[in-house]
């Protein structure tokens, strides 16, 4: 934690967890093995989290787009991202964190793994020491869909659409715009991922594949953050 400035700390923290399957590949491995690789990255930034004092962590782990991808992955996805639950929920709950899914819930996704996101979400609502929201069949732009779908059916008047109004009709109104989002493996895109939320985020580009990444590269990406001089499309007086 050397160089962290706990005065500056983000509130809320996103992350691409990006690079399994390359992971994988690269050792020779099945692609699904960098998935189940990315289980202990995925506890062990938690954690980290958890030990600075984080509110906010939201992290993508299935995209809309993400069903274009071969029918054994997308199974062995599903049975894992159920089997992480499972296995961590109560852990997480002892500890304090809150678990949301952000995302469509539509015919694609299993019934069983629903319920269990529905019973961790019961189980860890009254936590308050760190919010962990997963992105689970979820696209940025489906958000946006699905917000104006809700707009329309409110029968708002449209002279009274703002920012703040539309900002209302997310998955999660209450969730604070992240300040930081994290993508690793090299790559340097978005993905659809929070592109409303991330307006000015300040964005940490690494060459950490996921199953690698721990605490301390979010540490060092924390300090690259605050590294920033954030103005928010305003000029910084002398």
């Amino acid at each position: 934690m050397d160089g962290l400035d706990f005065k500056k700390l983000p509130k809320h923290v996103a992350c691409i967890m990006d690079g399994n399957g390359r992971w994988a590949t690269s050792r020779g491995l099945p692609r699904i093995e960098g998935h189940a690789a990315g289980e202990e990255a995925l506890l062990d930034t938690v954690n980290g989290a958890l030990e600075i004092g984080i509110d906010w962590l939201s992290v993508y782990a299935f995209s809309t787009e993400n069903w274009k991808r071969p029918h054994e992955e997308v199974r062995f996805l599903m049975r894992f991202n159920e089997g992480i639950l499972t296995r961590h929920r109560d852990e997480l709950n002892e500890k304090g964190v809150r678990i949301r899914f952000s995302g469509r819930r539509d015919w694609r996704v299993p019934k069983r793994l629903i319920k269990h996101m529905d019973d961790s979400a019961e189980l860890t609502k009254r936590n308050k020491k760190l919010t962990l929201t997963i992105a689970f069949n979820y696209g940025g732009r489906a958000e946006l869909v699905d917000a104006i779908k809700e707009l329309v059916r409110s029968g708002i008047n449209p002279e009274k659409i703002d920012e703040k109004v539309i900002s209302r009709y997310l998955y999660f109104p209450d969730m604070p715009d992240p300040d930081l989002m994290i993508r690793t493996s090299g790559e340097f895109r978005i993905s659809n991922f929070l592109i409303w939320e991330i307006a000015y985020s300040e964005l940490v580009f690494t060459d950490v594949l996921w199953p690698d990444f721990r605490r301390q590269d979010l540490y060092d990406a924390i300090i690259e953050y605050q590294s920033r001089n954030r103005r928010f499309g305003a000029v910084k007086s002398k």
